[in-house]
């Protein structure tokens, strides 16, 4: 039986004040992921079903979603938790505004994840670091891309934060980075004034950071005023800029001239213009932030300091940063525990 002080409202309307009420409390990033989620959901309600009303909605109805969902987009058990655990905090918000059934969310039943399900494993791997960087020293020093990968690798942030260090941020005598949540001006950080922190260099990032700067950056400005230290001609260049970097430069064939793939550079998509994402081997910032986790783990790190300088809570650090495996964290340990 239908509740009677619901009030009428449109899934598009529903999806679009949602991230109007969320963009004050999670980042970009999120309100774009949750916008191409619940998008799916819209085109559900629009055109399969065409439910004009979510007031209509019933446990059967998001049954019937998912298996759409899962069906139409052909997703992964990973995926559809991911798709699910999305719509899962919308309709909760939907019943806070009376547009849906108290307690619907709780008829949403994700798919239920192995542990191997449940950890993201995708990660530049220390030797291919080791050769790109080699590759980067060698044959683009002191370039932004260097300097942004390096400093990348070297402290794990999350590119939100590197895009959004100005150059008064970056102190070469002090040899540091100073992490800044400035939302008023286009930058945040994920976990905003508590993401803010100071992250020590060492003096060789620092020497990469000083060419960088001295040579290659563009003296410019952003929109609201503020040097940037990662310029564009435009100013500060966006995230997408910055990733699709990244993605040309761990292109294997291009830092290692070797493809895992034995694709042909001249035929392979991968090598055409603005289509460098399409490498199998390549990887995005959040690879490589989980690669820099795990080598300061595998260098004996402690787990509280990489917890501090990474800005991640032990918890989520082990479940989906820690890539060891557990013969090394015995071996390790082992280390620690020799002269007892």
């Amino acid at each position: 039986m239908r509740e009677s002080n619901l009030e009428p409202i449109g899934a598009d309307e529903a999806k679009e004040l949602y991230l109007r009420q969320r963009e004050n409390e999670v980042s970009e990033s999120t309100i774009q992921a949750h916008h191409y989620r619940l998008s799916h959901f819209v085109k559900w309600c629009d055109e399969v079903e065409e439910i004009d009303n979510l007031n209509e909605l019933g446990g059967r109805d998001l049954q019937r979603y998912k298996i759409w969902r899962r069906d139409d987009g052909n997703l992964n058990n990973v995926t559809m938790s991911t798709q699910l655990s999305t719509l899962t905090v919308f309709i909760r918000w939907c019943e806070s505004i009376d547009a849906v059934q108290e307690g619907l969310n709780e008829k949403i039943l994700t798919p239920k994840l192995s542990p191997k399900e449940d950890r993201k494993t995708v990660m530049l791997a220390p030797e291919a670091a080791e050769e790109l960087l080699t590759h980067l020293r060698r044959f683009e020093f002191g370039t932004r891309t260097h300097a942004f990968i390096e400093l990348l690798w070297h402290t794990g942030i999350r590119i939100g934060a590197a895009h959004g260090i100005d150059l008064d941020d970056y102190s070469s005598e002090m040899q540091t980075i100073e992490l800044c949540h400035r939302p008023e001006s286009g930058t945040r950080l994920k976990n905003k004034n508590e993401g803010e922190r100071f992250v020590a260099l060492s003096p060789a990032v620092c020497d990469i950071l000083d060419a960088y700067i001295k040579v290659k950056r563009k003296n410019e400005t952003d929109e609201h005023g503020r040097k940037p230290l990662f310029t564009s001609r435009a100013g500060r260049p966006s995230k997408t800029t910055l990733r699709d970097s990244l993605y040309k430069i761990t292109r294997p064939c291009v830092y290692s001239q070797k493809c895992p793939h034995d694709r042909i550079p001249e035929t392979c998509e991968a090598m055409e213009h603005n289509k460098a994402s399409k490498c199998p081997s390549n990887v995005n910032p959040h690879a490589i932030r989980r690669g820099s986790i795990t080598h300061h783990l595998s260098k004996d790190v402690p787990d509280t300091v990489v917890s501090d300088r990474m800005n991640v809570s032990l918890d989520v650090l082990e479940k989906h940063y820690d890539q060891r495996g557990e013969r090394q964290k015995a071996e390790q340990r082992r280390q620690y525990l020799s002269n007892i």
